[in-house]
């Protein structure tokens, strides 16, 4: 008699908890959200204390489902971010309306934080990457890495890696024609080949290709590469040469291979084929994988559209393009889009210019990794320039083309789910 007096006690003091049992929603709806880029930060720091994350593919613009916590509350509070407190069976209802067959929706459990790592030369500052910038008002933590760090096998250390907006090719940006007095770029320059000599090198290009190296086999072990600006065909292109001298004098002392470009092996690139390299020095181009002296599009026309993917068999590509939009304001760089007539057919464009002919965002795997490119420099600065003021994010806190690069950064947190694609 006295365990069922015990027992009914129990239930009494349990039912009332049940009831209140509570879930935060972070929408990322256009209307309601009030700081998109803020709200993968508290998602990341969730994630890095331990809280269960749910990431609802195509629910209100693909929000986040939270633990009710004082600690998740007062997060949202201060960072600015827009949060929803449901109750238990609120939630449910949300979750089960995910699940149903009709429903182009899905949930994907997060299930830690990635550790970040991002390839930039010291002394560089935020807004001189986007990423970098962008991580850093998300207050979302990450460990800059450069050459020595990454021949140094750091890589091992990092779930996601992105590249600066480098010159793998040991070509120094192609800048030689128009800034080859300016003191920074000799600077950098003697820097570049300081560093490569340190490291062993007779050549900056050869320093390169092996930190391009050390990256594909990152990617090929299973890492998360994300890339943009000249990071992507620079890179592609590296790795493409391998073993073929492509630079011209200035760039390092001798003579490039004659018909070099017959010599370069596409099958080695992760993402392009059948390109031809620019020859000229003076040109601040890699190639005709990039489409900026080819674009025909006035700025205020200038937009890319995001594929819509089954959220339910396609969660990779899903969860890549979720967005408040699916039509996204384009931005220039010096790879400010890739040409679709020289993307691989094994991989996926995720946004693309029709009128262009423009592959903006594209990913692919490679081994057991991923990668991912997104052409163009900033995308809330239309044609960034060398010496041009930062982006002060504070006034694009809803940006659809930098929700792009969050998506990216949150991704890896699902990697241990079965994934159907």
């Amino acid at each position: 008699m006295l365990l069922r007096k015990l027992y009914i006690l129990l239930i009494l003091l349990v039912t009332p908890m049940l009831a209140n049992a509570s879930m935060i929603l972070l929408p990322m709806d256009e209307s309601t959200q009030q700081n998109h880029l803020k709200a993968y930060g508290i998602t990341y720091w969730a994630l890095d204390k331990s809280y269960k994350v749910s990431w609802l593919l195509n629910y209100r613009g693909g929000s986040f489902l939270l633990p009710d916590a004082d600690a998740v509350r007062r997060e949202c509070q201060i960072r600015g971010v827009s949060f929803e407190v449901l109750s238990d069976g609120a939630a449910n209802a949300i979750l089960d309306e995910i699940s149903s067959p009709s429903q182009n929706m899905e949930t994907v459990v997060l299930e830690k934080a990635p550790k970040i790592a991002v390839y930039t030369p010291k002394g560089k500052q935020p807004w001189d990457d986007a990423v970098t910038l962008v991580l850093t008002y998300a207050e979302i933590p990450f460990t800059p890495i450069y050459d020595e760090e990454v021949l140094g096998d750091a890589l091992l250390l990092y779930d996601w890696l992105h590249l600066h907006h480098e010159d793998f090719t040991g070509q120094y940006g192609k800048f030689f024609g128009a800034y080859r007095n300016s003191p920074w770029y000799i600077e950098q320059k003697r820097d570049a080949e300081a560093l490569a000599a340190k490291l062993g090198y007779s050549k900056v290009s050869e320093a390169k290709l092996a930190v391009a190296t050390k990256i594909r086999n990152f990617v090929i072990g299973g890492g998360f590469m994300f890339a943009m600006c000249s990071a992507t065909d620079s890179f592609d292109i590296a790795l493409a040469a391998e073993g073929v001298d492509i630079c011209e004098p200035m760039f390092d002392g001798d003579p490039s291979q004659p018909n070099y470009q017959a010599a370069i092996d596409y099958g080695k690139s992760f993402a392009f084929k059948d390109y031809i390299l620019e020859r000229n020095p003076v040109v601040y181009e890699f190639s005709d994988i990039d489409t900026t002296q080819k674009r025909s599009i006035p700025p205020d026309s200038d937009y890319f559209t995001l594929m819509e993917y089954s959220a339910k068999w396609d969660p990779i590509p899903s969860m890549l393009c979720q967005n408040h939009t699916q039509l996204v304001k384009g931005f220039m760089g010096q790879t400010t889009a890739f040409d679709g007539e020289k993307v691989k057919s094994s991989v996926l464009v995720m946004g693309e210019c029709k009128l262009n002919g423009e592959a903006r965002y594209i990913h692919g795997t490679k081994g057991k990794g991923m990668f991912t490119y997104y052409g163009g420099h900033d995308p809330e600065d239309y044609q960034h320039r060398v010496g041009d003021a930062p982006t002060v994010l504070d006034l694009h806190p809803n940006s659809p083309g930098y929700r792009l690069i969050l998506n990216n950064v949150l991704f890896p947190a699902a990697r241990k789910k079965k994934l159907k694609t």
